[in-house]
């Protein structure tokens, strides 16, 4: 409760903060998902290159509270935010209230994240996550997703142990009460390989193509865009330059990375954004693009599992501020 309560009176203090602070022309705010990592390389990238400065832009990247980014989005105290599909779902599919948010672009072309259990758990399938303890956000989704995957293996969901879990990493939920944990594989997983690790992964988006959803995206404020409808093409821009660097120039991105947040570890960043870096544009057409049929297939499963109040199939994204 404790906690609950803190992160409440922090939302709220942001909220206070940034909303007072006085905005001019070409000012934009973009609040982060979590602590800076490679996900958030080519925004850095960008910012470094003075590529936003250059389209007459004065860019803050914003650290949010734990989960708060589409709340300071939705309130109007930023431009752009980086947030999740399966996220946003519920948030833009309510009958009363949606919040006015949009994804404009795809960080990753493909989901990339998954199960991850040490190897020694003989976690090989989702079958296997039977009878076992599962680190689990505090989302209907979540279950869900695990709940369709290991009763189409052929395994009993209702043995499976799901935990909320508040450990400050994966491998400190691993070694204490957890056997299984839903992990970001370009952290969790290659934070794996450099530390030797052994691990079992499953991954979600190959295992299902209804999983492979969007995440992370970069989302922006409907009102905001409506007005402003040249700065977030301005604004998307530098960013695709930024990830087309990261792109090419891995390593170097790497280096921008770490300028802008030295407390990372050196190798996992490094090593992140060379995974990272045929995996931003993927097989997509231009770095940033969402496919109408794989966005709204797994909007349509939520809908049937009666995660969203209403069927939006394929509407929450636009493409057209891309360059």
């Amino acid at each position: 409760m404790n906690k609950v309560i803190l992160k409440i009176g922090i939302i709220f203090f942001t909220l206070a903060f940034i909303g007072c602070s006085k905005k001019d022309d070409g000012t934009i705010r973009v609040v982060l998902d979590w602590t800076p990592n490679t996900n958030h390389t080519g925004l850095f990238v960008a910012l470094e290159k003075g590529w936003f400065a250059e389209e007459g832009l004065t860019v803050t990247l914003i650290q949010p509270p734990e989960d708060g980014a589409l709340v300071l989005l939705a309130s109007g105290n930023a431009e752009f935010a980086v947030d999740f599909q399966e996220w946003m779902g519920p948030a833009i599919a309510k009958n009363r209230d949606a919040l006015p948010v949009i994804a404009v672009a795809a960080i990753i072309s493909h989901n990339t994240s998954g199960i991850m259990s040490l190897k020694e758990s003989g976690i090989q399938r989702p079958a296997d996550l039977a009878g076992r303890r599962f680190g689990s956000w505090e989302m209907p989704q979540v279950t869900a997703i695990v709940k369709e995957i290991v009763e189409n293996d052929g395994g009993d969901f209702n043995s499976v142990k799901m935990i909320t879990n508040f450990a400050i990493d994966a491998f400190s939920a691993l070694k204490t009460d957890i056997d299984a944990i839903w992990v970001y594989y370009a952290w969790d997983g290659i934070a794996a390989e450099v530390h030797g690790i052994d691990i079992n992964y499953i991954d979600l988006g190959k295992l299902d193509s209804r999983f492979d959803f969007y995440t992370p995206i970069i989302a922006a404020n409907t009102d905001w865009l409506e007005n402003n409808a040249e700065t977030a093409k301005k604004f998307l821009n530098a960013a695709s330059r930024g990830y087309y660097y990261a792109i090419e120039y891995p390593r170097e991105a790497a280096e921008i990375l770490l300028t802008h947040a030295p407390e990372l570890d050196r190798n996992l960043v490094i090593r992140s954004q060379e995974y990272l870096a045929s995996r931003y544009q993927g097989d997509a057409k231009r770095w940033g693009e969402i496919d109408a049929e794989r966005w709204g297939d797994f909007y349509r499963w939520s809908f049937e599992q009666g995660l969203l109040e209403k069927n939006i199939g394929s509407g929450g994204f636009t493409n057209e501020y891309l360059p």
